[in-house]
């Protein structure tokens, strides 16, 4: 049995639970909105298609002022190897839609951190979710 065909199997079943979809943009140029005379990003899309979204910690932080609750959860989205190459630090993920989960649908992550492995059987992005 070879490396390749080991890697093969492993990629197939690390994209069988990429029951998500989601698309990857990156920031391109801005402009300003006639209306609201804000900054807008323009966006070019670099993927579309499977994902999962995963957990990968839960912690509590000391708050900085009294009464203040804070909890940091550190995640990553998982792609699938194949096709999702490219993907830089900033790139924004926004779940389209979800199998198990419809609250995950619209959210958005930006990509912390990338993943490079010679035998990866998935594209796991550290993320971080942006918050409006």
């Amino acid at each position: 049995m070879s490396a390749a065909s080991v890697l093969a199997r492993g990629r197939a079943a690390a994209e069988g639970p990429m029951v998500d979809s989601c698309t990857v943009q990156r920031a391109v140029g801005q402009h300003v909105d006639p209306s609201t005379k804000q900054v807008v990003l323009d966006f070019s899309t670099i993927y579309a298609g499977r994902a999962k979204v995963q957990a990968t910690s839960t912690s509590g932080v000391e708050p900085q002022q009294p009464g203040d609750a804070v909890t940091v959860v550190g995640l990553e989205v998982h792609l699938p190897v194949a096709g999702s190459e490219g993907i830089i630090e900033g790139d924004l993920i926004t779940i389209t839609s979800s199998q198990h989960d419809s609250d995950l649908v619209g959210r958005q992550f930006w990509v912390s951190a990338l993943h490079h492995k010679s035998f990866a059987t998935a594209r796991r992005l550290p993320c971080v979710e942006v918050v409006n």
